[in-house]
């Protein structure tokens, strides 16, 4: 299948799905602490764009990422910035994007769509936060064309482009 029949498909259905490779998965339910890391993240970073003034927006869990004709991933939160999306679309182009570990996910969520989101050439960071935490690996293009990681668990977060700051304890929730 590819991302357009899927998106097709997807419009309107219940539960939560990703195509991987062509194929549809399904995305189990989140535990609470999931859940109340995702949102503690999203109100992060929709905190640091508002006092960064910057021309973007944060979105939290449902928009598609496509990273190719046959693969689209639903993080948990993303940042795009420019102009405001069209309301009815099922897709973005992020700056930033965030998954939120469970046991389930962390292998896809620290191999698979490491290498796929680093493929679409907006994405400037990928955070996977870990909500047993707080520790979180920050994944980043660096000056050289590569990846950099940092592991962090204190201090702040310098998510440039475009231009954030957030402080790693407000990704928990620990502010």
């Amino acid at each position: 299948m590819t991302v357009d029949a899927f998106l097709a498909w997807a419009d309107g259905r219940d539960g939560k799905y990703e195509l991987v490779d062509g194929e549809v998965v399904a995305m189990a339910p989140e535990r609470v602490r999931h859940a109340e890391t995702k949102a503690a993240v999203f109100d992060a970073l929709r905190a640091a764009i508002r006092e960064g003034r910057r021309p973007c927006r944060a979105l939290i869990d449902g928009v598609a990422v496509r990273v190719d004709a046959q693969t689209s991933y639903v993080p948990d939160v993303l940042v795009y910035c420019g102009e405001r999306a069209d309301r009815d679309a099922m897709e973005v182009a992020p700056v930033i994007v965030v998954e939120v570990v469970s046991p389930s996910s962390r292998s896809i969520d620290t191999n698979r769509k490491l290498n796929g989101y680093f493929r679409i050439p907006s994405v400037m960071h990928y955070l996977v936060v870990d909500p047993s935490g707080p520790l979180m690996i920050h994944h980043s293009r660096d000056g050289a064309g590569g990846i950099a990681a940092r592991i962090l668990s204190a201090g702040s977060l310098d998510l440039t482009p475009p231009g954030l700051t957030v402080a790693v304890a407000d990704l928990f929730g620990h502010a």
